[in-house]
């Protein structure tokens, strides 16, 4: 099965671990990252999509994708 995380955070070096923890646990980049201005909040936002092949597994909507 593969899984699907999309990782976002503020655009400093949070967002750099966040994406750093998720590679050192299996997943995988997808995609080139982006970036936004959150205008609510008056920062830029990162984000960037990353997936997993798990063996064994059936999808289920109560799967916590960040303990994976």
């Amino acid at each position: 099965m593969k899984l699907y995380r999309f990782l976002s955070a503020p655009d400093d070096s949070s967002f750099c671990h966040k994406v750093t923890a998720a590679l050192n646990k299996g997943w995988e980049l997808y995609g080139s990252p982006t970036q936004t201005f959150d205008a609510a909040s008056g920062i830029m936002r990162c984000g960037q999509a990353v997936v997993k092949d798990v063996e064994g597994k059936d999808y289920h909507p109560d799967i916590k994708l960040g303990e994976q």
